[in-house]
């Protein structure tokens, strides 16, 4: 479970990012966070991840409190940031993915494992000795999240994941997406690409100036996006409802 009561979060400039924001997310489940630029939804991404303390109200994961805690909610908490250049340090594809394993002093055995397992899952055992340097934009995207998946979080948060992906690079993480969630995780999302993922969620969340102005099931929500500056999906713009992106 993770909840928030009335959390607020204002950076040392003075810039209030979020006020007042209270709600529930289940374990497992499939959240889209949405709303127009310059909403928030980075800062609270960034507080779910442990990285930012609120500055008023209470945030809690799995019954942790984030601003006590921060050390224990990390290591259950994966962020996938914008960019993967600012998550990647590895030399190699099979360095960077053993990264966060190695911080977190596992047996060599079970290190091993866990890259392994990661560079399977997303197709990367071919390139595991590749420079990262070399790689593509997707490749990037996708040594990014295998070294967040390496550290097994229960919670994975994706910061405008499908920005600069192709058809097949976009297909191929809401299928990973959809997996995580399969085997219980719960995936938090947000884009702006909302049509790729809408019909997959369990829950929308959408953020204006800062606060929680609209939360439900997306068969709700999808409707009143447009309200919010968010632009929805083709499907309901034509009237046909909520049809599922075609990445299988």
């Amino acid at each position: 479970m993770i909840e928030a009561v009335d959390v607020g979060f204002t950076y040392p400039d003075g810039t209030e990012a979020l006020r007042g924001l209270s709600f529930r997310i289940p374990c497992p489940a499939f959240v889209l966070l949405c709303g127009a630029n310059g909403q928030g939804k980075s800062t609270l991404l960034y507080l779910l991840a442990g990285l930012y303390p609120p500055t008023r109200g209470t945030l809690t994961v799995f019954g942790m409190d984030v601003a006590r805690r921060p050390e224990a909610v990390r290591p259950c908490v994966g962020l996938v940031f914008q960019d993967p250049d600012s998550q990647i340090l590895g030399e190699t594809v099979a360095d960077d993915v053993a990264f966060g394993p190695e911080n977190l002093a596992l047996p060599i055995r079970e290190r091993e494992r866990r890259v392994a397992q990661s560079l399977a899952f997303f197709g990367l055992k071919e390139v595991a000795e590749k420079p990262c340097y070399a790689l593509s934009g997707g490749q990037k995207r996708r040594v990014a999240l295998a070294g967040v998946l390496a550290m097994d979080p229960q919670v994975v948060l994706f910061d405008e994941p499908f920005t600069h992906l192709d058809w097949d690079g976009a297909c191929a993480l809401l299928r990973g997406m959809n997996r995580l969630r399969d085997e219980g995780r719960t995936v938090v999302v947000s884009t702006h690409d909302v049509e790729k993922v809408i019909a997959h969620v369990d829950r929308v969340l959408v953020l204006r100036e800062g606060t929680l102005v609209r939360s439900g099931p997306p068969q709700e929500v999808a409707f009143e996006l447009g309200r919010y500056g968010v632009r929805p999906p083709c499907s309901v713009l034509l009237g046909k409802g909520l049809m599922p992106w075609p990445c299988d």
